[in-house]
């Protein structure tokens, strides 16, 4: 839980692992799946759309710009669980680069994210 809190220090690969690797993610289902959340309550109103990439075999690129078809794509299988965790993680990846910039270059900033780091890891191994 401690470790959710602290997202937004989380750089790209760890953005990529957690969301392909370890959300729930669960097939044709809209109602509690917490990546269709993020897109709902994060991606769509910080980007007014939200661009799934994929190959042409797989229904090729799509935008869309509302919750909706979204879902309604989803629980037909017309978007594939990892097509959105894909697109999610880019997505998020993107609202967090200035964030990330900012702690790769700002030598107090990659200190206090060094102790945030270890002050997590602690609560873990609890």
């Amino acid at each position: 839980m401690f470790s959710r809190l602290f997202f937004c220090f989380m750089f790209c690969g760890e953005v990529n692992r957690k969301i392909k690797k370890k959300s729930y993610c669960p097939p044709k289902i809209v109602e509690g799946n917490p990546c269709l959340e993020y897109v709902k309550y994060i991606i769509l109103p910080w980007f007014n759309e939200f661009t799934v990439e994929r190959d042409e075999k797989h229904g090729g690129n799509k935008t869309f710009d509302n919750f909706e078809d979204i879902a309604a794509d989803y629980e037909s299988d017309k978007l594939h669980p990892m097509d959105l965790k894909n697109a999610l993680s880019k997505a998020l990846n993107n609202i967090l680069q200035p964030v990330h910039d900012h702690f790769k270059t700002n030598n107090r900033a990659k200190n206090l994210l060094k102790q945030v780091r270890n002050l997590s890891f602690q609560f873990e191994l609890m």
